[in-house]
């Protein structure tokens, strides 16, 4: 499933083609997706102008100027793919290839934008994404935004919040990390890099992290750093290969390369003067890669 930093690279990457445009018609090919579209999900975006593309965790927001917004989901194989005078540009880099299979194009955005036509197409294999339509002055009732923690990109993740969170915990930091009510959007393969760069087991205790008194330890703030670092170094790489000309295969950007841990089991770590071996372990169902030897 794409993470935070890949639906940030797909924003980014719709953002030119799809802000101040018109929607002409909106094509539905199918009655659902993962569910069913709203009541007249097609006549009632029709017609409508997009003013902006938002994201919020892991979920695209295309913002209407009635007031409205398109909140979508990729889910396991969803993507987005413009065309637009003859050419075709998917924007956004998966660790896993996007298909461009016609019979998969579900939803259709027939676009109009300084004067230009062109489409903007949402093309899903296994049908696990969604789109939902929901008012934006109350998007935090949405069901899927209710409870959600902050953004690892915004001001609200520092680690005295973390350190709220974290006080008295017993669950191991990997778990506690991939809650959505803790950290909005951030996904395995990010809180297994910021965990090897903090230097921390995923299989440590949260609590250990703050002291009695409540106060976030240098280690909870180095992680914090990681947090924010890996998540901007993720969307950053995604930006350059879109700059760069999409990748025919797929592929994460250039930050798959710089992988320290994730999907590397039985390789050395690479942390300068370590000596270890990225281990891989399952927690909560989710595959953990790590460093025994230099993540305490």
């Amino acid at each position: 499933m794409p993470e935070l930093p890949e639906v940030e690279t797909v924003r980014r990457g719709l953002a030119p083609s799809m802000e101040k445009a018109r929607i002409v018609r909106l094509e539905t090919r199918r009655a659902d997706l993962r569910f069913p579209f709203p009541e007249n999900f097609a006549e009632r975006v029709s017609g409508r102008r997009i003013v902006g593309l938002g994201r919020r965790a892991k979920y695209l927001l295309i913002d209407l100027d009635d007031g409205m917004s398109v909140i979508s989901h990729l889910g396991m194989s969803g993507s987005f793919r413009i065309l637009a005078g003859g050419a075709s540009d998917t924007p956004g880099e998966f660790h896993h290839a996007r298909s461009k299979d016609e019979k998969h194009d579900h939803v259709l955005f027939h676009l109009e934008r300084e004067g230009e036509r062109l489409s903007v197409i949402y093309n899903d294999p296994r049908r696990f994404g969604f789109m939902h339509l929901w008012s934006r002055i109350e998007l935090d009732l949405y069901p899927a935004f209710a409870g959600l923690g902050p953004e690892p990109t915004g001001n609200s993740l520092d680690a005295g919040y973390l350190a709220a969170r974290f006080r008295d915990r017993v669950q191991p930091l990997k778990t506690l990390l991939l809650d959505q009510t803790v950290i909005a959007g951030l996904g395995n393969i990010y809180v297994c890099e910021a965990l090897w760069r903090a230097g921390l087991s995923p299989l440590r205790k949260a609590g250990t992290l703050v002291t009695p008194t409540g106060r976030p330890k240098a280690e909870l703030v180095a992680l914090t750093e990681a947090i924010r670092a890996v998540i901007a170094d993720a969307i950053l790489a995604g930006g350059s290969s879109l700059r760069d000309h999409i990748q025919t295969d797929g592929s994460l950007g250039y930050f798959q390369h710089t992988f320290a841990v994730y999907d590397r089991e039985g390789a050395p770590c690479t942390r300068p003067g370590c000596g270890g071996t990225v281990l891989r372990v399952t927690q909560a169902g989710r595959s953990t890669f790590h460093c025994g030897a230099c993540q305490k």
